[in-house]
């Protein structure tokens, strides 16, 4: 086999099963420019490379070096070791993004991680958790434990450098994580459950941010106070602090009843009724009375069912990791790329999100405002 980058696209094209006249227009590029590559005479560029991997189902990554973009089995816990292909697949979507950006000059910026704290690894979770807070609060509007989850997404994208997705994942799989040197990703499952998928992509990013998913990681169920291993339990304990807070936790406990701290915090009876216990507020029995509430139990009881139903619905739609979709977004008007990448990223077929920006341009008052994104739902 021949080992170069033009011998794999070569590959990807035999794979195609189309000639080279045919595989050229399918991916947007003249057989002329495609020709003179093969043979040496010209380089692929950036967006050449791109086109070929997603039309041959490939990384560009693997275009350029022959490596495999994604591990063959995708680490994992509980009882999601079954769907490693599956979560390759889905991860592939994403990290196909960051190598076009990566071509093109756009790769979204990746600050320094934290310093891990000293300590058990509780104690490492809360404190990085506590940094991380203190970022937050310099550039968001109020507490980032109050924060529709959102809201509490963007922030972390711009102040931490990790993009959020949520997907379908599959079989019982909750969360995923994964991050190299160009990238730091975490998935959760679209769930109604948006109490559940808060807390899981907190966790998630406890682990990214403590270095823990250098290896793709994959978990399932993210159960507060139950999983005993030290990552997790860092993990977990930086999501309950960064949701929960001591100090504020404390504050609204002595003035709210359980069900208002509930709403207040948008987490679930269980996850707050764990950090009462864990803060010694309630005792074992208490404990165990407060956990068997529910979330829409504690928003009926304060008046705020309507809040429960938009984070519901939120939570149960499609949300791309906005950095990227923003990035690609930006090259396309640009001039630099097709919207294949996008839609790539969002999971559909290019004519498909074209017909759809048309569809939109063409509604009377559908243009969008300055800033706004048109590919947003």
């Amino acid at each position: 086999m021949d080992e170069s980058v033009s011998g794999r696209v070569r590959t990807v094209i035999g794979a195609a099963g189309l000639s080279h006249a045919a595989f050229a227009a399918r991916v947007g590029i003249t057989p002329d420019k495609l020709s003179k590559s093969l043979n040496g005479v010209r380089r692929f560029s950036s967006l050449d490379l791109a086109l070929i991997a997603e039309a041959g189902q490939v990384s560009v990554d693997w275009l350029l070096t022959g490596r495999q973009a994604v591990p063959a089995g995708v680490a994992a816990r509980g009882d999601a070791a079954a769907h490693g292909q599956s979560l390759s697949e889905r991860a592939e979507r994403y990290t196909a993004a960051y190598d076009v950006l990566d071509l093109l000059g756009r790769a979204p910026e990746l600050p320094p991680l934290p310093a891990l704290p000293e300590g058990e690894p509780e104690q490492q979770g809360e404190r990085l958790a506590a940094g991380v807070a203190e970022k937050l609060r310099r550039v968001g509007p109020e507490p980032a434990s109050l924060l529709p989850t959102g809201e509490l997404l963007a922030l972390v994208e711009q102040t931490q450098g990790v993009d959020f997705a949520v997907t379908e994942l599959p079989g019982a799989v909750d969360g995923f994580a994964w991050q190299e040197d160009g990238f730091r990703l975490a998935l959760a499952r679209r769930d109604e459950r948006w109490t559940r998928q808060r807390f899981t992509l907190a966790h998630e990013l406890g682990h990214l941010l403590a270095g823990d998913a250098a290896q793709p990681l994959a978990e399932s169920p993210v159960a507060p106070g139950r999983q005993a291993e030290p990552d997790e339990v860092r993990a977990n304990a930086f999501a309950a602090a960064l949701l929960m807070p001591e100090a504020e936790v404390r504050e609204a406990a002595s003035e709210l009843d359980f069900a208002a701290v509930v709403v207040r915090f948008r987490v679930s009876p269980s996850a707050l009724a764990a950090r009462l216990r864990r803060l010694g507020l309630v005792d074992a029995a208490e404990h165990a009375r407060l956990r068997r509430r529910t979330t829409a139990e504690c928003h009926l009881a304060t008046g705020a069912m309507d809040a429960y139903l938009r984070e519901a619905a939120l939570a149960g739609a499609e949300r791309p990791p906005a950095r990227l979709a923003d990035g690609l977004w930006s090259a396309f008007e640009a001039g630099e790329t097709t919207l294949r990448p996008l839609a790539a990223l969002l999971g559909m077929a290019a004519d498909e999100l074209e017909a759809r920006l048309e569809q939109r341009e063409e509604r009377p008052g559908s243009r969008a405002e300055e800033g706004e994104l048109v590919y947003q739902p």
